[in-house]
């Protein structure tokens, strides 16, 4: 399988813990790794025969910009779970880090990795 990939998008999140991380936004950084048949788009060298990675990132963006969770976790399950059936993939491995939470750390997060089954 081929992987379309997005890295490193960075967005700013209501996410936290603490009451005062839900009163405001900090960057988190994403990373996308989604599974896909690149044969025909190859061929044809058309965009509608792609997965559309910028479709993805804007689908990431609007439901970030919505989201007001606690955990690093959760939002990863619910970004799988929104490409996994917005933009009907087989597989995808999600990387969700939140800079700077942990004194001394560059960046925390988690890896999942979801296939169109589990979600």
């Amino acid at each position: 399988m081929d992987i379309v990939y997005i890295r490193d998008l960075r967005i700013d999140a209501v996410i936290g813990i603490y009451e005062w991380e839900q009163r405001i936004r900090q960057q988190i950084s994403v990373n996308i790794e989604m599974g896909w048949d690149n044969r025909k788009a190859a061929q044809s060298d058309d965009i509608k025969d792609t997965l559309n990675y910028k479709a993805a990132a804007n689908l990431v963006k609007e439901l970030v910009d919505k989201s007001e969770v606690q955990l690093v976790e959760a939002l990863a399950e619910n970004i799988a779970a929104l490409l996994l059936e917005e933009m009907n993939i087989p597989w995808i491995k999600v990387s969700l880090g939140k800079p700077m939470a942990v004194t001394g750390s560059q960046e925390v997060g988690v890896t999942i990795e979801r296939t169109r089954e589990q979600s």
